[in-house]
């Protein structure tokens, strides 16, 4: 399949002619809402230039969907089957999905920083969190760290950097500072998300100079760094070794141990259930709330802590 390629529909506003350019988006997967809703508030407060702007220097570019062909059918991927964290750089003369991860690799490369928040989508829900890759380069692991420090959610998690497809990988080759964030999930829109997706950006703003607003109070619960490979590769942890029902035994933030019962998978023929369980050490940072799993479907990730 060929075309031309999308456009991605952005807003972008500037003040003056100087400062850096942050881009956000949203909506890279078609089941993810929260991001969606706090850029259209960001979109709103910019386009008001109110006294909550006040001291904006730079460019901001907000994209609320990037994946509207999936956002379209209401799930994580879109009409071509694919997934674009799973396809950047893309192609411009591909299908829907390479042809949009081309329009958006292409964006990044032109910032200076860039966020992008997710969720946990329909079937998934993630303890609230801002990451990054562990960039070979000190200085932009440097900025990753204080954007996510900024942002303020409850865990920061600098993973990988052998993860490739994704927006931040496009990032970390063009050594653009990217920070990606997690809140929730479980086909909800919820609430105090979308109000700590619109203050966190808000906050990383203020920290590479682009607005005037105080510092908030940390809500910065845990730090963790684990550079080894695959290390933030959510969809491989904990594959169901059946499709069937999954009864969860664990909540979303516990803490378990390796051989730790994660959940149950009852098949649908009526066999044997299949208990799954946990390889690492350490906090629940995802959790399947949907309760149909295909095998070799991921039913959580466990983020291991560091030895104290």
């Amino acid at each position: 399949m060929s075309g031309t390629k999308p456009t991605l529909r952005q807003y972008d506003f500037q003040a003056g002619s100087g400062g850096p350019h942050l881009l956000i988006t949203g909506g890279v997967h078609g089941d993810e809402f929260e991001p969606i809703a706090a850029i259209r508030r960001l979109i709103d407060l910019f386009s008001r230039q109110s006294s909550d702007v006040a001291g904006f220097k730079g460019r901001l570019t907000l994209v609320p969907v990037v994946n509207e062909s999936a956002f379209l059918r209401g799930h994580r991927c879109g009409d071509d089957g694919l997934d674009l964290a799973r396809t950047c750089p893309g192609r411009p003369d591909g299908s829907i999905t390479e042809q949009t991860a081309f329009a958006l690799s292409e964006l990044i490369r032109k910032v200076d920083y860039y966020i992008d928040l997710h969720t946990g989508g329909t079937e998934l829900s993630v303890y609230p969190l801002a990451g990054y890759v562990m960039h070979a380069d000190p200085a932009t692991l440097g900025v990753q760290r204080r954007m996510a420090k900024a942002f303020n959610l409850p865990l920061i998690w600098g993973t990988a950097a052998n993860l490739n497809g994704r927006s931040l990988s496009v990032a970390r080759d063009a050594n653009v500072p990217a920070i990606y964030c997690e809140y929730l999930g479980s086909a909800t829109c919820d609430r105090a998300g979308i109000e700590s997706y619109f203050t966190g950006c808000l906050n990383v703003m203020a920290e590479l100079g682009m607005l005037d607003r105080p510092c908030p109070v940390s809500r910065v619960e845990r730090v963790v760094e684990n550079p080894e490979p695959d290390q933030g590769h959510m969809q491989i942890c904990n594959p169901s070794p059946l499709t069937g029902y999954f009864d969860p035994r664990v909540k979303l933030g516990d803490m378990v141990a390796a051989g730790d019962v994660m959940g149950t998978v009852y098949p649908l023929e009526g066999g044997e259930p299949r208990e799954i369980v946990s390889t690492q050490a350490g906090q629940v940072i995802v959790l399947r709330t949907f309760p149909r799993v295909k095998q070799g479907e991921s039913v959580g990730v466990v983020m291991e802590l560091p030895v104290a």
